[in-house]
């Protein structure tokens, strides 16, 4: 490169948020210079987004909020630490993807050893997945049952009727709206629907003081205080492996920064010192936008526990699945009137909307990726590559529906799918150490990023093997 192309590159601003081109194809012609600072940086922020309205679903809105009625403000601490301790894994994760250009389960491919054409970090995610097909399902039941509760049809709410009715409503809108599968356009509707329940969640938290179910700042404070009652040991295990980033959000992570156009702009590896700087960049905007991520999801989740400590447990109450919500609504309902219950039941349907918008997508770009690795198809040919992405965005929430119409019941559905990824999530983990190696030392990131992903990975392998040992015993 000459000094005056360097000149030019280096005075060159980013403009476009979204990256042009093939997003899975290192170009040299397409590289970009990063944004330095975070106000330059925010403006390209956006697969944290994502990862966010994922997080923050079912598995938040139901589970989170019966941990809180569970266990009361005690645990409170332990939704910070069960969420930022896995970031660091996610980092890694998309860091290789940045570096490299191939999706994380091409990266949990090349994790030795192999069985044959797979490593078994792939077949471990294979049967995560077909679990997950029962998870997603709640995912779909929940908010057919939140939309029950605002407009039953004339069936009642919650009836077996009118929760088949929008079940099916929510898997055709579905698909029908995320079947162009345009990066933008899933980007756009998550930060929208991630911003209205956060900003609904927090409102309603605020709002509890005022009413018969207050708490106070020492409810709070004994929250925060690190303690972690006898009794409350399998309430944490739970906490920690079903909130915060699971393996399926760390996975589609990879994919959100590759479509955003992080690895495209870095260019291909040609071992210069340019392109070394221009990846570092990016991969500092990169951890920026999980930061923001973590901070997001974290909020939304704490307000979700505090809503079951607050008027949860001193009714001691824990309600399951559908009627979680139900008993929520209600009872805002009772203390601020129609407009609480209406406030809230958007607010949860904002949270399962966001989930199944990012989740879909998401999925599919792993399930289509999968495919590819074990023949199926060139993951290099585009065409093919997004045929078979819309392929999975039809058949996936179809799969989804159906298992929530066999099964009905979204809690017991969720905590099924939350075993096997927290079980996966684990070799996610081994995954993030043995990649880290294959990144050449300049790209790697300084000592307390691997000292932090070393404690994130022994955290998460342990829950994994305690999740598979209680699985087995149970």
């Amino acid at each position: 490169m000459t000094a005056s192309s360097s000149s030019s590159e280096l005075s060159e601003k980013p403009t476009e948020r979204f990256v042009s081109g093939d997003p899975y194809r290192l170009d040299p012609s397409a590289v970009k210079e990063p944004p330095v600072g975070w106000r330059a940086s925010s403006k390209f922020f956006g697969p944290g987004l994502i990862v966010s309205a994922s997080v923050v679903g079912a598995g938040e809105l139901i589970t989170a909020t019966s941990l809180g009625a569970q266990a009361g403000f005690v645990l409170l601490w332990l939704v910070f630490v069960s969420t930022i301790v896995k970031v660091a894994v996610q980092v890694e994760m998309a860091r290789y993807s940045i570096v490299t250009g191939e999706g994380g389960m091409e990266g949990y491919n090349r994790v030795p050893p192999r069985l044959g054409r797979v490593s078994w970090v792939f077949l471990m995610w294979a049967l995560m997945a077909l679990s997950k097909l029962i998870q997603t399902g709640g995912l779909i039941g929940g908010m057919a049952a939140a939309l029950s509760i605002l407009a039953p049809l004339g069936f009642g709410p919650l009836s077996p009727a009118a929760v088949t009715i929008w079940a099916v409503i929510v898997t055709v809108i579905a698909i029908a709206t995320l079947i162009s599968n345009r990066y933008g356009l899933i980007e756009n509707v998550a930060t929208f629907l991630t911003m209205a329940f956060v900003v609904v969640t927090v409102l309603v938290v605020i709002a509890l003081p005022a009413s018969e179910f207050a708490y106070t700042g020492a409810d709070l404070a004994s929250g925060l205080s690190l303690q972690l009652p006898l009794g409350a040991v399998g309430i944490a295990l739970t906490m920690f492996g079903l909130t915060g980033v699971a393996s399926e959000e760390i996975t589609a992570y990879t994919y959100w920064c590759l479509e955003k156009g992080y690895a495209r702009w870095s260019g291909p590896n040609d071992g210069s010192a340019e392109y070394r700087r221009r990846a570092l960049g990016w991969i500092a905007v990169m951890q920026k936008d999980a930061m923001v991520s973590w901070l997001i999801y974290t909020v939304s989740t704490a307000a979700f526990f505090i809503l079951g400590a607050a008027v949860l447990h001193p009714q001691g109450l824990v309600p399951e699945g559908n009627e979680m919500i139900l008993t929520l609504s209600e009872t805002f309902s009772g203390v601020f009137g129609d407009v609480g219950r209406i406030v809230f039941l958007f607010g949860a349907l904002a949270a399962l909307g966001s989930t199944i918008w990012a989740a879909i997508p998401s999925w599919s770009r792993s399930w289509a990726n999968a495919l590819s690795i074990v023949g199926v198809f060139d993951w290099t040919d585009g065409r093919k590559r997004t045929l078979w992405m819309r392929v999975f965005i039809a058949f996936l929430p179809t799969m989804w529906l159906l298992t929530f119409l066999w099964i009905n019941q979204p809690l017991i559905m969720i905590m099924v799918g939350g075993i096997a990824g927290g079980i996966f999530l684990a070799a996610v983990a081994v995954s993030a150490l043995y990649l880290r190696r294959r990144i050449e030392p300049a790209l790697r990131g300084g000592r307390f990023l691997h000292i932090a992903l070393i404690v994130s990975s022994l955290a998460i392998i342990a829950l994994g093997v305690y999740s598979a040992v209680t699985t087995v015993a149970g």
